[in-house]
């Protein structure tokens, strides 16, 4: 129960502040603070979901905690450290995110050999592309290693598309996992998926700002 508590209310205050860091001026303070409790209320959400999804077991629900644990920590870390003061931390990650997207790919394969092609109650497509991220996003942590570091437009992007992405995950996770919890006249998946696009639309949109800003610098 002590655990359940803790993943809703960190769920809660991660989908506030990340709504106000996402929709803030990038670099402001307002995006600073709401962003920082938006990294540790989210890394505390990921970690006792994903605990509590390998109890069950919820397979597909412990590569969504370990993915966005990782992202948001990749994340945090590429405004706050570089390369050469943090190298062992983040190649630890990166060997993490290999896991997991190996880990990912291998479920997805697993749930395609199930009579019903779900696994733990989720379809191998949910497995494979949580896995593609991850190793994706490895890929690039690998290249960011072997460049000893990330300056200007591109060290904001590689920090905006790892706190867009681990946002999207959890908005999802609660606007249309947990649907059975609204309401019954707002159990409506058009309805409940319009925060979920939002967070993709507001991520592409900085995206191609913070991009922008740098061709015609």
């Amino acid at each position: 129960m002590l655990a359940t508590a803790i993943h809703i209310l960190t769920g809660l205050i991660a989908l506030a502040c990340g709504a106000i860091a996402l929709s803030s001026a990038k670099g402001g303070k307002i995006h600073r603070k709401s962003g920082t409790i938006f990294v540790y209320s989210m890394m505390i959400m990921a970690l006792t979901g994903a605990i509590m999804a390998a109890l069950k077991p919820d397979r597909g629900s412990v590569i969504a905690g370990a993915l966005t644990l990782y992202l948001v920590s990749t994340s945090f870390m590429t405004v706050r450290t570089t390369v050469n003061d943090a190298r062992w931390l983040l190649v630890s990650l990166m060997s993490a995110g290999f896991a997991i997207g190996a880990a990912g790919v291998y479920l997805g394969l697993q749930a395609l050999q199930q009579p019903n092609g779900l696994l733990d109650g989720n379809p191998a497509g949910v497995f494979v592309a949580f896995g593609l991220v991850a190793l994706i996003a490895s890929l690039l942590d690998g290249r960011l290693l072997l460049s000893g570091g990330i300056l200007g437009a591109h060290r904001i992007a590689r920090h905006l598309w790892r706190m867009g992405f681990a946002l999207f995950l959890a908005t999802a996770s609660f606007f249309l996992g947990q649907a059975r919890l609204f309401p019954e006249p707002l159990r409506i998946p058009a309805l409940l998926s319009l925060p979920v696009l939002l967070v993709l639309v507001l991520t592409l949109y900085w995206l191609i700002q913070v991009l922008r800003r740098k061709r015609e610098a």
